[in-house]
C-alpha cells in the first residue's frame, strides 16, 4: 500500500437527494449547473451523479463546455445558477483552496509546473501544500520522513524516479504530463478531475498515460475530460457527452460508442476515432 493512497471507500451509489446538497452517496453532484458569458450558455443545465470511485469521462466536440464545466467545478470561476455537491457538501460559493481542503483535485490541458525547480521540489512543495508543517520554514523537509516517503512513492508510481533531480524544464512533455498528475495526487484528492491527460502525447506516451492512470487506486473517483477515445474508453466505465453545453447523452462506455447520435455529434461518423478539443 503505498503512503500516498487513500482509504478505502465506497462505490455504491443512491439517487435520494440529501437535505445538505447533491445525491446521496455520490462523490460528485452536479444540479443544473448554468454559466452564461452575455446571452450565450456555455454551460447549460448540467446535471451529474459520479459515485465514489468511479471513472468517469466527459466527451464532446470543439465548444462543447467541457473545460468551462471543469472550471466551475474547481471553483475558478462562479456559477450563473445551479449547484455543485462534493460528497454531500455544497461547495458551489467555496474558494478554490477551501474545495481542495475538501478533497477536489484538478489537473490542466497546459501542465503547471514550476519549470526552474526539480522533480522532486516540484514534488515536496505539493505534498507539503495542505499541511501544517509547510509553515516550519526553518526545519528542512528532509526532517519530514512520512512526506519524504509520499514525494518518493510518487516519483516511483509515475516513472519518475530516475528523473528526481532533472528541472522540470528539462523534461519530456510526456514526463510533463506524468508530473501534473503526480502533483494533483500529492494533495490527496478524493475526487480528481483530469483534463485532456492524453494530450500532446506520442502513441507510446499515450499507452503508458493510460496504464499509469488505470494503476491509480480504486476509491480514487476520476472524471476526465478526453479527446483519444481509445485512451478515455480503456480508463472510464461511463461517459457523459456535451454538446453546445448541455448533455446529450450518458451510458456506459459501450453504450456511448455504439450510440449513433453520439458518433454523428462527436466522432464525425464511421471510424473517426478522435476528435478535439474544449
Amino acid at each position: 500500500m503505498r503512503s500516498w493512497r487513500l482509504k478505502p471507500v465506497s462505490s455504491s451509489i443512491a439517487t435520494t437527494e440529501t437535505g445538505q446538497g447533491g445525491v446521496e452517496g455520490a462523490a460528485l453532484t452536479l444540479e443544473a449547473v448554468e454559466r452564461h458569458f452575455g446571452g450565450v450558455a456555455a454551460v447549460d443545465r448540467v446535471s451529474l451523479a459520479v459515485a465514489p470511485g468511479a471513472r468517469h469521462g466527459i466527451i464532446g466536440p470543439n465548444g462543447a463546455g467541457k473545460t468551462t464545466l471543469f472550471t466551475l467545478i474547481s471553483g475558478e470561476m462562479p456559477v450563473t445558477a445551479g449547484r455543485i455537491s462534493l460528497f454531500n457538501s455544497d461547495i458551489t460559493s467555496m474558494s478554490p483552496a477551501r474545495r481542495v481542503g475538501l478533497g477536489l483535485g484538478r489537473t490542466y490541458q497546459i501542465t503547471r509546473t514550476f519549470a526552474q525547480l526539480t522533480v522532486q521540489e516540484n514534488l515536496t512543495l505539493a505534498v507539503f501544500g495542505l499541511r501544517s508543517s509547510k509553515f516550519s520554514m526553518l526545519k528542512p523537509w528532509t526532517r519530514y520522513p512520512e512526506q519524504v516517503a509520499i514525494v518518493n512513492d510518487l516519483a516511483n508510481e509515475f516513472e519518475l524516479s530516475h528523473r528526481r533531480e532533472t528541472l522540470a524544464a528539462d523534461l519530456s512533455h510526456g514526463e510533463l504530463r506524468q508530473l501534473d498528475v503526480a502533483l494533483a495526487l500529492a494533495l490527496r484528492p478524493r475526487v480528481l478531475l483530469l483534463d485532456e491527460p492524453g494530450a500532446g502525447l506520442s502513441p507510446r506516451e499515450r499507452v503508458m498515460m493510460r496504464r499509469l492512470l488505470q494503476q491509480l487506486p480504486a476509491d480514487l473517483t476520476m472524471v476526465i475530460i478526453e479527446h483519444d477515445m481509445e485512451l478515455i474508453s480503456q480508463v472510464v466505465e461511463r461517459m457523459t457527452v456535451l454538446h453546445l453545453g448541455r448533455v446529450v447523452a450518458e451510458g456506459t462506455t459501450a453504450a456511448i460508442q455504439a450510440d449513433e447520435g453520439v458518433r454523428e455529434i462527436y466522432l464525425g461518423g464511421r471510424g473517426n476515432r478522435n476528435a478535439g478539443g474544449e
